[in-house]
């Protein structure tokens, strides 16, 4: 017992009371003196659970330390991998663009050959003229000098656009070289089509020299220029048409009777938006693989055709236009690749 209940134990031991009154008030006693240990047994109990807890917890902030650290570390890790990840992407956009400029160097040298001849032609013309003229102004023949010298002009009117058309060749295929940087301007989507098909076309016919197919064009001469970075845009015509013209020529190579390789460029304004449309009566795409056909590195290409990154790009590029791209096909009757872009 407590020293202290002891004590008035004690003390009531010496009191003139009751036997009945000393237990009760004993009893009293001996009870308080019971609760004082449970108290006491309690608040011991108490404080060893709060050390206990104390100690938890500092344990606790040092694991959570130790998983902050490494969570830190690992963020560190994870962004360097991106940082890694975004280098690799951009060195693989520019080798897809560096091997599509290869495919498109023969078309490029026979478009500026073309402009080129002309250039020389009315250049050699023009020198001649140029003496016909003096030797009728010795003559004294002024009006036949003039209408010579309206020749002239006239010549140097047709040289002064096939250079500028040269011109206009070059800083394209410049322009697809180089990295993007993404900046936008007016462009004519039917000028960049138009540009692309018969670039694509040249360059397949002197890669192979068996290659032929038909192709045709239906541009809406209403179409306004619209808002894209041409270059990037230009990669995703380019692409398509290239598998375009390759999916007729495997076609041709089965030797079907009748068969005729052809593809159709189309653009068209639909509400707020402008449609190009790439479409081919070539092999088509299986069922099965058709939701693949976007993928990174997917192809369908035999090993060392393709890199599998042209339409994944192509869907990358549209996307970030605010636009979108489609495709239907039926194997063995063609396919339709249909950009959406949005006017404004």
């Amino acid at each position: 017992m407590n020293s202290s209940f002891q004590n008035i134990l004690n003390l009531l031991q010496q009191l003139q009371l009751s036997d009945a009154e000393k237990s009760a008030l004993e009893k009293a006693v001996k009870d308080a003196d019971k609760q004082y240990e449970i108290i006491n047994f309690k608040l011991d109990r108490t404080e060893k659970v709060k050390r206990t807890t104390a100690i938890l917890l500092e344990e606790t902030i040092q694991e959570l330390e130790l998983k902050r650290k490494a969570i830190e570390e690992s963020n560190d890790a994870l962004q360097k991998s991106l940082e890694e990840l975004k280098a690799a992407q951009a060195q693989l956009i520019q080798s897809e663009k560096m091997a599509s400029l290869g495919e498109l160097t023969a078309g490029i040298a026979h478009e500026i050959q073309n402009p080129l001849n002309f250039v020389n032609n009315f250049s050699e013309v023009s020198n001649e003229l140029i003496d016909e003229m003096k030797e009728e102004l010795e003559k004294g023949n002024y009006d036949d000098a003039k209408e010579i010298a309206d020749d002239v002009k006239q010549n140097l009117e047709k040289i002064n656009h096939h250079g500028k058309r040269a011109d206009a060749i070059v800083k394209g295929m410049l322009q697809h070289s180089r990295t993007s940087s993404g900046q936008k301007e007016m462009t004519d989507i039917n000028a960049l089509c138009d540009e692309y098909l018969r670039l694509s076309y040249h360059g397949l016919r002197a890669k192979e020299k068996s290659f032929n197919a038909k192709f045709e064009t239906d541009f809406d001469a209403s179409l306004s220029k619209i808002n894209v970075a041409p270059q990037d845009i230009g990669r995703v015509i380019l692409n398509l048409i290239n598998n375009a013209f390759y999916a007729v020529n495997e076609r041709k190579k089965i030797n079907e009777s009748g068969y005729e390789p052809t593809i159709w460029v189309s653009t068209k304004r639909v509400n707020d938006k402008i449609e190009i449309s790439v479409k081919d009566n070539g092999t088509g795409i299986p069922e099965k693989i058709k939701e693949k056909i976007f993928q990174p590195f997917f192809t369908t290409k035999p090993t060392g055709s393709g890199t599998g990154l042209g339409l994944s790009l192509s869907y990358d590029i549209v996307k970030s236009h605010g636009g979108e791209i489609k495709v239907e096909s039926k194997e063995n009757e063609g396919t339709e690749f249909i950009i959406s872009l949005p006017v404004v």
